[in-house]
């Protein structure tokens, strides 16, 4: 099945939810207001249904995994204001037709397991965090219970850029996008690394937009005493708003099988890497299926025994 990981389509509910919200994050009529970006002017067509399943099908698609927008900042609002809004997401989601599936979202200053059990058992094929969540030892003790839960549920993990705090004067629009987003996704990379994985060797995880390039800097990593790394086969990166350049890049680091596609759609277009037919199914078919199911691949498990490549 050709699958792109990684989309956002808001579902009637959550829209509605946001509307009834006096504080950001809030719409007004169609326009997004966040308290660390730019308001946003929505397009309602980014979130018609039937439009987006069109899109779909013309990517030459099967299924899209939607998720719930992080840097709305809903995760970390207070358990009486996440509540109906996670509600709204989830209801909306799992309401979502063919070819659509979601990732699970959880509120993370009331951390409730057993609330993410129930939307896991409703058919959400994993849970998405910020990455603000998980970037040093302490997130990953916060966050333990749920990511406890996906090991045991053998779910998948999907890392994605949270809440920016406010941008400097005078920033212009892409800002957010290229500077906190990146940042908060390169030291996700790095903190799994150093307090996820010993901490959790089960969990398959996957880091949106290429983990912010974090990869690229192997070579810094082991001159600064991190050792070389080993490409683990259960950690995987998406393609979003990348190009040939970078994920040509990151598959020479990474190697092929670890990679996966994503989109970020409305937000960014899909993009060809130009790697050829046997890459293209690799990262649409191949890949996106072991990070779901957890099958790993020969070349996979050969690259993990040999510790990468070299």
């Amino acid at each position: 099945m050709r699958a792109d990981v990684h989309q956002h389509l808001w579902p009637t509910p959550f829209v509605e939810a946001l509307r009834e919200r006096a504080e950001p994050p809030r719409l007004v009529g169609w326009t997004l207001l966040l308290a660390g970006e730019p308001d946003y002017e929505v397009d309602p067509a980014d979130h018609d249904v039937a439009r987006r399943a069109e899109l779909v099908r013309a990517d030459g698609l099967d299924l899209a995994l939607v998720s719930l927008s992080s840097p709305l900042g809903v995760e970390w609002l207070p358990p009486e204001e996440a509540a109906p809004l996670l509600a709204a997401y989830h209801d909306g989601a799992a309401a979502l037709p063919e070819p659509f599936r979601a990732w699970a979202s959880a509120c993370l200053t009331e951390i409730d397991p057993a609330a993410l059990d129930r939307e896991l058992r409703r058919g959400f094929v994993g849970l998405q965090l910020p990455a603000t969540a998980l970037l040093d030892e302490a997130g990953y003790a916060r966050c333990a219970p749920l990511l406890d839960l996906l090991e045991r549920r053998g779910l998948p993990l999907f890392v994605h850029p949270g809440a920016a705090p406010p941008a400097p004067p005078g920033a212009p629009a892409w800002w957010p996008a290229l500077v906190p987003y990146v940042q908060q996704m390169h030291q996700a990379w790095f903190a799994f690394r150093a307090y996820g994985r010993p901490r959790h060797p089960s969990l398959r995880v996957c880091f949106a937009l290429l983990a912010g390039l974090a990869p690229l800097h192997g070579e810094r990593l082991a001159v600064r005493g991190g050792g070389r790394g080993v490409v683990d086969p259960d950690v995987f990166v998406e393609t979003s708003s990348y190009g040939p350049r970078a994920v040509d890049a990151v598959v020479r680091v990474l190697g092929i099988d670890v990679i996966v596609h994503g989109s970020d759609r409305p937000y960014a277009s899909p993009r060809d890497p130009g790697l050829g037919d046997a890459a293209m199914c690799a990262l649409r078919t191949t890949n996106p299926h072991r990070l779901l199911h957890g099958e790993r691949s020969d070349t996979a498990a050969i690259r993990h025994s040999r510790g990468g490549p070299r």
